[in-house]
């Protein structure tokens, strides 16, 4: 099979670094300083048992255009970078391509082929102005859900913190034959690819850590141990989650765990700094309008207050505009 990984950064760098590593026909597209190593050296991905593997064979380029029609397209960049990719993702596409959507938070897709009386609807917080939904057909798209965490320690390096799920599902909840087969290949190369009836869900479950502790984490410069171990923080982000599932369950989402096993399983993983913390250290447009924002506009939709929410997503919000206004980065250093 033909993939391509778009972003091959620390989820889209271990997905096509393993992907590679088990003989399929890899193609990763990125940038920078981190497409010039992939190309010197190859992507080399340290798993979190501390086994490595180093994708020699996978071709690197920066552009689509360079890498030509594939069989599918995993797209791993942020959901703040899908509107300027997305009209280069053509070039990727022949007829029967499938486009794989990593993004955290609430999808442009959300509701194509949702069925109810928010059908088609737009979620204006993360497509504005419409134009992802103009370029990404909706029949060329598969949900998923990325599990792991992993963090680029260097050019070329990804380093694995926990885990190896990637769910997927096709937004109509059906067991297909493209999304049986993309599974096959995750599953062949190591990944736990389980295909999913209602990948919605899943994306809900995901998103209850990722809209609480990445705005906290973000905010008061705490890894993950370091949030849920402070009371007043790790009280907050239960918070955060019941107004964030109260939306949920608005739209017909039955969670499959509580609150208290989510925030059990995040203590696991212990002392990581979420991508939002990365990004605020990096000085990079943070990921809040898909996370927390279109959490608020669904709950406008339906009729249910989020008030937490909202407050955190004001201050996220003016520190992002702070960073980028200032082009600076912000971390705490050592005295």
């Amino acid at each position: 099979m033909k993939i391509a990984v778009v972003g091959a950064g620390a989820i889209g760098g271990y997905l096509g670094g393993w992907l590679a590593a088990a003989g399929e026909e890899v193609t990763l597209i990125a940038r920078g300083a981190q497409l010039a190593a992939i190309q010197r050296h190859g992507l080399r991905v340290i798993g979190a048992a501390g086994a490595e593997v180093l994708a020699k064979d996978a071709r690197a380029c920066e552009h689509p255009r360079e890498a030509g029609p594939q069989d599918a397209v995993f797209l791993a960049v942020k959901a703040h970078q899908v509107a300027a990719i997305a009209p280069e993702l053509g070039q990727l596409l022949h007829e029967q391509t499938a486009i794989v959507t990593l993004q955290n938070g609430i999808p442009w897709w959300y509701f194509h082929q949702h069925g109810g009386p928010y059908e088609g609807r737009s979620v204006t917080t993360v497509d504005p102005d419409g134009s992802i939904a103009r370029y990404l057909a909706t029949e060329r798209i598969i949900g998923a859900v990325a599990y792991p965490a992993a963090t680029l320690v260097a050019p070329g390096v990804v380093q694995v913190v926990e885990g190896r799920r990637f769910s997927l599902g096709e937004l109509d909840g059906a067991s297909t034959p493209r999304v049986q087969s993309l599974s096959a290949s995750l599953t062949r190369a190591g990944f736990k690819a389980p295909v999913s009836a209602d990948i919605r869900g899943e994306l809900w479950l995901k998103l209850l850590g990722n809209l609480s502790f990445n705005p906290i984490s973000a905010l008061s410069h705490a890894d993950l141990r370091e949030l849920l171990q402070f009371p007043l923080t790790r009280q907050l982000s239960v918070e955060l989650m019941r107004e964030a599932s109260a939306v949920a369950e608005r739209l017909g989402i039955r969670f499959r765990i509580g609150i208290d096993q989510r925030i059990a399983g995040a203590e696991k993983v212990g002392a990581h700094k979420t991508s939002m913390l990365q990004d605020v250290e990096a000085g990079k447009p943070l990921e809040l309008d898909a996370l927390v924002g279109s959490v608020i506009e669904l709950g406008r939709m339906t009729g249910v207050p989020t008030p937490h929410l909202d407050a955190v997503y004001a201050c996220a919000a003016l520190l992002a505009q702070t960073l980028a206004a200032r082009h600076g980065k912000l971390g705490i250093a050592p005295r």
